[in-house]
């Protein structure tokens, strides 16, 4: 008895799992690609050390995953006093679309 429920809850994964795939693929060929052309986006940060990882991966993820052409980000730092400001200048070492900006440099950027 024990087994066939344990069984059964395997084949409920898998079908589920299965389902999934599908759904996804269905999405790709449906919405083969949204495009926002040259869309850049401004974000800025104060202290997030302990989310802005976090929130670069998700961001990255959902932009590559809809196929978004976005031609940069730029992340202003607002004289954060933790780590942040290392963690984007990582950030923007791996993805050359991330640039990365203190708040004295976006200012010279905007006089």
């Amino acid at each position: 008895m024990v087994n066939f429920i344990i069984t059964s809850l395997l084949w409920t994964f898998a079908l589920y799992g299965l389902f999934e795939i599908c759904k996804t693929i269905i999405h790709i060929h449906k919405y083969p690609k949204v495009s926002f052309n040259g869309s850049s986006f401004i974000i800025t940060v104060h202290n997030q050390e302990n989310n802005i990882e976090y929130f670069l991966r998700v961001f990255i993820y959902k932009m590559l995953y809809y196929n978004l052409n976005i031609s940069e980000i730029i992340i202003v730092d607002l004289d954060s006093t933790d780590n942040t400001l290392n963690i984007l200048k990582t950030f923007s070492k791996d993805f050359d679309f991330i640039k990365v900006l203190t708040l004295n440099e976006y200012k010279e950027l905007l006089a």
